[in-house]
């Protein structure tokens, strides 16, 4: 039986005048602890080479408490990874709501996609633990957990292309930029591989560019997308 007050037994030592004992602590942390640890070991050995071994000594916790919180080294991985998704797509909706509603109120639509491809592409550095683990996915995708993998394109990348695409069909019908009706998750598709192109090209932050080797890109992303898309008067689309 747990010591804790409301537990049959807690009460017995409440009613015989001694103080129940406090629930256990540390649950929680030590869950976070492993990880914290797990996303280090996953990004740096990959999900095939890791061990729990390996993550028990990264977390400072013995292997018996991980299997107490975890199944086994696939329920972890999906754990750590798809937490570690839903952080960065929430970092990532935020960006969208807060550049693309800034741009139906101004004028120089190139200036403000260039703030929002900067901003874009600063999430790399922001968040370097989850893209080492989205790192893993191209050379070894094929032996990570499939239902895992499917669901961080679902909650990750189509999430926020999908609001990308919206927020796209929002600034063609207020006449900002020339989206034909229907072709708005094109031209989402089309600015996620321009912009998110430095993400590729630097392996996801295993080899960084420089801030001017970063600039030019953006730029020549945003200059792209929007002579494909832009309308006369509004920047590059001239």
């Amino acid at each position: 039986m747990v010591d804790q007050a409301g537990s049959p037994r807690g009460q017995e030592q409440e009613a015989a005048g001694q103080p129940a004992r406090a629930p256990r602590k540390g649950l929680k942390e030590k869950r976070e602890a492993i990880q914290r640890g797990a996303r280090t070991v996953f990004g740096r050995e990959g999900y095939t080479r890791a061990s729990i071994d390996a993550i028990a000594a990264e977390a400072g916790v013995s292997t018996r408490t991980i299997y107490n919180h975890f199944t086994d080294k696939e329920e972890l991985f999906g754990s750590v990874f798809l937490e570690s998704t839903a952080s960065v797509t929430a970092a990532s909706l935020e960006l969208l709501d807060r550049h693309l509603r800034k741009l139906r109120r101004v004028e120089d639509v190139e200036a403000d996609f260039l703030a929002y491809a900067r901003d874009w592409v600063d999430q790399g550095a922001a968040h370097p633990d989850h893209f080492a683990l989205v790192r893993q996915i191209v050379t070894e995708g094929s032996r990570m957990p499939a239902a895992v993998i499917d669901e961080w394109q679902r909650t990750g990348p189509q999430a926020v292309r999908g609001n990308l695409a919206r927020r796209l069909r929002e600034l063609a019908d207020a006449g900002l930029v020339d989206i034909a009706a229907g072709a708005e998750a094109a031209a989402a598709r089309h600015l996620s591989l321009l912009v998110g192109g430095v993400m590729l090209e630097t392996y996801f932050g295993a080899l960084p560019m420089s801030a001017d080797e970063v600039e030019e890109y953006v730029r020549s992303a945003v200059w792209a997308f929007l002579k494909l898309y832009g309308v006369p008067g509004g920047g590059a689309g001239e």
